[in-house]
C-alpha cells in the first residue's frame, strides 16, 4: 500500500526542497576554513589550490561524489572564491542538447568554474562534447548538413569543471578518467554537525544551546542539510512553545512531533522496515517488491533511504535481497524469531533486482 505521507514532504529526505534553497545559500560558507567537516577533502582541497593559484594555472578538473545534501555545491561555490574566479552552475538534465552545452563553454572566460550537478544524467552526445573540451579545451562543431556538413574546432578558454553526483557508477569510464581530482563526501558526525547547527543557528538569530544542537545533530542522518531544515522548523517551536530559545527538551518535543524518532528515523522508514521485518520475516525481499510496497522507485531506495539504514547497521543487502537486522528488530520493538522462509515464496518475491 502507498505511504500516505508525501515524500516531497519528508523532514528528513536529502533531496533539495523548494524552502531550502534561500534558506541553504544563505547558510552556506564562503571560504574553506568556514567550512565544518570533511576534512581530509578540505585538505587535499586547499593544496590543490594553492599550488594552482602559485602557477597562475586554472585548477584540475574536480569529481566530487556521495549520497545527497552533503555540500558538493557549496564546496564548487568556496572553490571558485578561494580561486577568485567566477562560477557557471547547471546540472545534467538541464543540458538536453549538445549545443546547450556548447553555448555554455564558449561564454566562460580563462579560469572559470563550470560545475555540473548530477553529472551521471548527461545524455551521450552532450557527454561525447566534453571530451575534447576537458582534455584539449577545444570544442568540434558541426556546420551544415548531409554532404555539404564539415566540422569546425574552436579553441576554448582553459576552464574548470566541477562535477558533482551521488552515483559515480553510472558515469562512463571516459568521463571519470578525465577528473584530475576525485574526492568523495563522507555522511558528518553528531559533533561535526552539532558545529554546523550552532553556527547556522547564529546566521539565523535563533538562540541554541549545546544540549539543543546535539538534539537535532543525532536526528539529521549525518546530513547538513537536513541538519538546517529541522533547524529552522524547531526554532518554530521554540518561539510559540517555549521563550525563543532551542534546547534540549524543545528539539525533542518538536522533532517527536514531527515523527522523527532518536535516530533520526520518520514514518516511511519505519513503515519500510516494518514491511520488511512483518509481511516476509526480516527477508530476503526483493528490491523493486520494496520499491512497490513504499510507492517509490527503486533508485530512490539505493541513493536515497538506504545509506543511512546501512549505516546504522539496519538493514543488508544480499544476493536474494533486502534483511532487517538483529539491530532493527531491537529498535522496533519486535522479537527476532527468525524461521525458514518458504522456498516458493521466495522464488516469487526474493530475487534480487
Amino acid at each position: 500500500m502507498p505511504i500516505e505521507q508525501g515524500f516531497e514532504d519528508r523532514i528528513v529526505t536529502s533531496r533539495t526542497l523548494g524552502e531550502d534553497t534561500e534558506v541553504e545559500y544563505s547558510l552556506r560558507p564562503k571560504a574553506l576554513t568556514e567550512y565544518i567537516g570533511q576534512n581530509k577533502v578540505k585538505e587535499n582541497l586547499t593544496v590543490y589550490i594553492e599550488a594552482a593559484k602559485a602557477r597562475k594555472e586554472p585548477l584540475d578538473h574536480v569529481l566530487l561524489y556521495g549520497p545527497p545534501g552533503l555540500g558538493k555545491t557549496t564546496l564548487a561555490g568556496i572553490i571558485a572564491n578561494e580561486m577568485g574566479v567566477s562560477i557557471r552552475v547547471t546540472s545534467g538534465p538541464a543540458i538536453e542538447k549538445a549545443g546547450d552545452l556548447a553555448a555554455i563553454l564558449t561564454s566562460l572566460s580563462h579560469g572559470d568554474i563550470l560545475f555540473i550537478d548530477e553529472i551521471h544524467r548527461l545524455s551521450r552526445s552532450v557527454e561525447e562534447i566534453l571530451y575534447p573540451a576537458m582534455e584539449d579545451y577545444s570544442l568540434d562543431i558541426i556546420l551544415g548538413k548531409g554532404p555539404g556538413a564539415h566540422s569546425v574546432r574552436l579553441d576554448l578558454p582553459r576552464f574548470t569543471l566541477i562535477g558533482a553526483t551521488t552515483r559515480t557508477g553510472l558515469l562512463t569510464a571516459p568521463l571519470r578518467d578525465r577528473f584530475g581530482v576525485i574526492s568523495r563526501l563522507e555522511l558528518y558526525t553528531p559533533e561535526e554537525l552539532s558545529e554546523i547547527i550552532v553556527r547556522s543557528a547564529s546566521i539565523l538569530g535563533t538562540e541554541i544551546d549545546r544540549s539543543g544542537a546535539v538534539e537535532i545533530a543525532r536526528r539529521s542522518r549525518g546530513t547538513p542539510r537536513i541538519a538546517n531544515r529541522m533547524l529552522k522548523r524547531v526554532r518554530d517551536f521554540a518561539e510559540v512553545k517555549g521563550n525563543g530559545k532551542i534546547t534540549e527538551k524543545i528539539a525533542d518535543q518538536a522533532l517527536s512531533r514531527m515523527e522523527v524518532d532518536k535516530l533520526g528515523l520518520d514514518m516511511i522508514d519505519r513503515k519500510m522496515m516494518m514491511f520488511i521485518i512483518e509481511n516476509f520475516g526480516g527477508g530476503p525481499v526483493g528490491l523493486d517488491t520494496l520499491a512497490a510496497s513504499i510507492g517509490e522507485d527503486s533508485n530512490t531506495i539505493e541513493d536515497v533511504y538506504e545509506p543511512y539504514l546501512l549505516q546504522l547497521g539496519f538493514l543488508n543487502r544480499t544476493p536474494r535481497g533486502r534483511m532487517a537486522t538483529v539491530r532493527a528488530y531491537e529498535h522496533f520493538g519486535v522479537k527476532y524469531e527468525r524461521e525458514e522462509t518458504n522456498l516458493a515464496q521466495q522464488s516469487v518475491f526474493d530475487i534480487e533486482d
